[in-house]
């Protein structure tokens, strides 16, 4: 059985794509400063297709590749949203099932305790 905290403490791999490098920049230096992120990612250049108020669209992005604890999503989306240009922003939370003890020990040791 998973105890409540240790469910809380599972480490997640949370995607948001961003219209411009700035705007990745500072969403990134806001999450790891407040410790809601152990790291994030910037990967450039792409290239989205999506539905949008009723018709196909595309756009040239770059995808924030977040790394964080179950316990941190709230306040981490929070924190998108604050800093985030779209209306609704891809905010996506992917549990890691496996990492290497000593990156997950530093990864928890990187973020908000509580």
């Amino acid at each position: 059985m998973v105890s409540r905290s240790s469910s809380r403490k599972k480490p997640y791999l949370v995607l948001s794509t961003v219209p411009s490098l700035k705007e990745a920049k500072i969403i990134a230096e806001v999450l790891i400063s407040k410790r809601l992120a152990a790291c994030v990612n910037i990967i450039p250049e792409v290239q989205s297709l999506f539905r949008w108020q009723g018709a196909v669209d595309q756009a040239k992005e770059l995808l924030l590749v977040i790394k964080t604890e179950a316990r941190l999503l709230k306040p981490l989306e929070k924190a998108i949203q604050k800093h985030h240009r779209y209306d609704i922003p891809e905010i996506v939370a992917l549990p890691i099932a496996w990492g290497s003890k000593p990156y997950l020990n530093w990864l928890r040791d990187s973020l908000l305790s509580f």
